[in-house]
């Protein structure tokens, strides 16, 4: 397959197989019809030939060359096979795009520091478990870990103090890095503001630009209801300080946080009696050095 692909990528030989396509034909006229010089014209049958997806014999004084359509079959196969797995992935290419979509309008947007400013978002999720379930899973940092990044990544380290004044420090990696051997793609610092247990949470949470600049403050409410059957979760951010280098990140808000909500509402419909305590690796300070 690889030596089929390399040589159907040159626009030469691709003009070749076309005409192949349409009868056996000889050097001679192909080289007429691809208004090409003959020794060229032959080279580029040979490596077709080589590749297996054409096939020649001597009849006379010329040499004719016919297209073989099984390796053509194979490859349409195999790309058809490819385009199935591309349209049966969870939605993940109409992510894709709805993301870029979104970074392009922000980039045009972001023409001054504070750009974004009092740009706001609101999540709702009713959520499986009590009160108390749900608030462990938005203040524990080994539950935190489990559902707080986007489809595609992982935290690497998390710290979340669940005091008011405590300290935030979130860092994201690659979701399938998973030795760490990659960079670390995200990082976060930011400070817990309110503490209601069960009842209320809000704190100050800002990314880092990758000059350890602060892309943006997000100012971040979470409202927890008890209701018949769990939790009503609401959400509200608030932006502010957001720096003309930000767009990308402002464009991640409302589908990366949206995809952590969703993870979080999985965890817990998997098991409302979640007890796991367990620490992660890294749910201390990484820029500390004591």
């Amino acid at each position: 397959m690889d030596a089929l692909l390399a040589a159907l990528a040159d626009p030469a030989r691709w003009r070749l197989v076309t005409l192949l396509a349409e009868r056996p034909r000889s050097v001679g006229v192909l080289a007429q019809l691809s208004d090409a010089r003959q020794p060229q014209t032959t080279k580029h049958l040979q490596t077709l030939e080589r590749a297996g997806v054409v096939t020649s014999r001597r009849t006379g004084q010329r040499r004719v060359y016919a297209l073989r359509s099984a390796p053509l079959r194979d490859l349409a196969a195999a790309l058809g096979r490819l385009a199935y797995t591309v349209d049966q992935a969870d939605g993940q290419y109409a992510t894709y795009d709805r993301y870029g979509l979104s970074v392009a309008t922000e980039r045009l947007a972001a023409r001054e520091p504070g750009w974004a400013d009092g740009r706001s978002f609101s999540f709702h999720r009713s959520l499986t478990g009590s009160p108390a379930l749900v608030w462990r899973h938005l203040t524990e940092a080994a539950l935190l870990a489990h559902w707080w990044t986007p489809e595609d990544l992982r935290v690497g380290a998390l710290v979340f103090e669940a005091r008011p004044g405590g300290r935030i420090v979130q860092e994201y990696r690659d979701g399938e890095d998973a030795d760490d051997s990659g960079p670390v793609v995200g990082y976060a610092e930011g400070v817990v503001d309110d503490v209601r247990p069960g009842e209320r949470l809000t704190y100050r949470l800002s990314p880092l630009l990758p000059d350890g600049n602060l892309a943006f403050t997000a100012h971040v409410a979470m409202g927890l209801r008890p209701t018949g059957t769990g939790t009503d979760l609401d959400v509200h951010w608030r932006v502010t300080d957001s720096a003309v280098d930000s767009p990308d990140f402002v464009a991640g808000i409302e589908i990366g946080f949206g995809q952590s909500l969703d993870k979080l509402a999985a965890t817990l419909a998997t098991d409302a009696h979640t007890t796991d305590t367990t620490d992660i690796t890294g749910t201390t300070d990484p820029r500390s050095t004591t």
